[in-house]
């Protein structure tokens, strides 16, 4: 079990400070990034969500598994608690949820169950991602509700540096 008490290692990667006049895809997932290395301040996996509908962000989560010791304190899934809430309705049918990496199985179906219009990814995940990775939740014919896609191009590079880094060093740190 990790040091509660340990200092993480301090974080290599700046935020990003996108422009507020020009809300586009690069804005929002600048803070689903900036997100991510929240996390990696506090020793989690950096990965960022943040939810907008109509342009104005309703939600942002960053994971917190390790902290909460909770499998399902995901980025996406918390920031999707928080739209909820913020909104009064589980059906955020016009929001977008903008994520540093390709959404697991847990938040690829919680995505598909809240009935959110659209997901951006940054970087797609092969081995468990399932909104094109592993597999395409999204493609089943027989569910009722289907989700927009823009899968990885938007600041994939620099969330693909930040996941691989984080874990290069939790890899070269002696075991405790």
């Amino acid at each position: 079990m990790p040091d509660p008490f340990a200092t993480p290692p301090p974080c290599p990667f700046e935020k990003r400070f996108p422009s507020q006049l020009v809300r586009d895809d690069v804005f929002f997932m600048s803070l689903a990034f900036n997100q991510a290395i929240d996390a990696w301040r506090r020793d989690e996996v950096p990965i960022g969500a943040v939810i907008e509908v109509g342009g104005e962000i309703v939600a942002a989560a960053h994971n917190t598994v390790e902290s909460a010791r909770d499998p399902t304190a995901h980025a996406e899934m918390l920031a999707l608690t928080q739209a909820a809430s913020r909104l009064g309705n589980w059906r955020l049918e016009g929001a977008t949820v903008y994520v540093t990496k390709e959404p697991c199985p847990m938040c690829s179906g919680a995505m598909l169950m809240s009935r959110v219009r659209r997901v951006c990814f940054a970087v797609p995940d092969p081995k468990m991602g399932c909104l094109g990775g592993a597999t395409n939740l999204n493609e089943l014919p027989r569910v009722n509700h289907h989700v927009e896609l823009t899968a990885g191009g938007v600041l994939e590079n620099e969330c693909r540096e930040l996941l691989q880094d984080f874990f290069r060093r939790k890899r070269s740190e002696p075991e405790q």
